[in-house]
């Protein structure tokens, strides 16, 4: 255990893994380092191996001693690499924590984004992105998915059906909407948000009886732990039996900078296919929102627009493609598209945000 590296690095300046490492590094993690590789405009980050999640699990539950500093100096890599610092309180770096199998089991493991987000840490990113509404919106989102994968479900906590702290927080999402008048969560303001995240702490403390954790690194160490807890949860375990997978292979950690889909209307987010995935045609097909998070496509809120003009459908036809919308960043997508088709020789589904502008891929596989 002593010299193992548990920890491998993904960036511009250096990667540490490829394509052919799945085993160790999970899909998501090997693609990602492969992306890098390929010189794609991918966030700087790291993986922790599945390697690592299996003694975790041999060691009762607990981390290999020298996962600290491996982590502790990928993180430093992280840094240089994106220009800001983790937990710093005027030029703060947040990042996302996700599973990552080496077969892919969709849905079925956790993940949590804006990590790093704190009473320290918020005032910075205010002064920083000019934005009170968009840390905000963050930060909601990151109380909500920690409070539900790390501290209720990686806990073990099982609640009566639709009393889940999740469910809980989102019902009081929509009582605000509905107080307010409001249709989506993009009409909150700043001083709706403000609010909400108050009233989400104390609802947090009530129900699991714990605060929410306000020092990003007890956070980042919160989410890495879930990730793996996660491998074994109730959902993960029958996806398991069905698609026989082996308990023993474990999953991976990505700890990814953070970028931002919701920081208003040169922001958004979105996932594509290289090919049409209902019939494989060649054709670039997919679905974006603009000023949204990634898990706002996936979760049905709002009705996406279409990638291309050639792709619109009766649901979609009336909104603006991201051809129309933003043609420079769709023709830089698509020449990506043809390089990632082009060296893995496979169709890909791919997850792409775009922030302020900049495009950033997120995942291929």
């Amino acid at each position: 255990m002593k010299n193992k590296k548990y920890v491998y690095f993904f960036g511009r300046k250096g990667t540490e893994g490829n394509a052919s490492q799945k085993n160790l590094l999970g899909g998501k993690g090997a693609n990602l380092a492969e992306m890098c590789r390929l010189k794609l405009p991918v966030p700087a980050g790291f993986t922790v191996t599945t390697e690592c999640c299996t003694d975790y699990f041999a060691n009762g539950g607990k981390f290999p001693k020298i996962l600290d500093a491996q982590v502790k100096a990928a993180v430093a890599r992280m840094e240089a690499e994106m220009g800001m610092k983790f937990g710093d309180p005027k030029n703060p770096l947040l990042v996302s924590c996700r599973s990552g199998a080496r077969k892919s089991m969709p849905g079925m493991m956790e993940t949590v984004l804006n990590v790093g987000l704190s009473s320290k840490t918020i005032p910075g990113l205010i002064e920083k992105t000019r934005n009170e509404r968009f840390v905000y919106d963050a930060y909601r989102r990151l109380i909500m998915m920690y409070a539900d994968v790390v501290m209720e479900k990686a806990e073990g906590i099982e609640p009566e059906e639709g009393q889940g702290i999740r469910k809980q927080l989102d019902g009081m999402l929509g009582d605000v909407k509905k107080t307010k008048g409001y249709k989506s969560d993009t009409d909150l303001t700043a001083d709706d948000l403000k609010e909400l995240v108050v009233a989400f702490k104390q609802r947090v403390k009530d129900v699991l009886g714990k605060e929410f954790p306000d020092d990003p690194w007890k956070q980042l160490w919160g989410g890495i732990g879930a990730v793996f807890k996660s491998w074994n949860g109730k959902r993960a375990v029958s996806y398991r039996r069905i698609e026989g997978i082996p308990d023993e292979w474990g999953t991976a950690v990505n700890v990814q900078a953070m970028v931002f889909g919701n920081m208003g209307e040169s922001s958004a987010t979105g996932v594509a296919f290289s090919r049409n995935p209902a019939t494989g045609e060649n054709q670039f097909y997919g679905e974006w929102l603009v000023n949204a998070q990634g898990e706002d496509v996936v979760a049905g809120i709002r009705t996406p627009n279409p990638l291309n003009n050639a792709t619109k459908n009766e649901q979609n036809k009336h909104l603006p493609s991201l051809e129309e919308a933003m043609p420079d960043l769709y023709r830089q997508l698509f020449d990506i598209r043809t390089t990632l088709e082009n060296h893995y020789r496979d169709m890909q589904d791919i997850e792409f945000t775009i922030q302020e502008g900049v495009l950033y891929m997120l995942q291929c596989r």
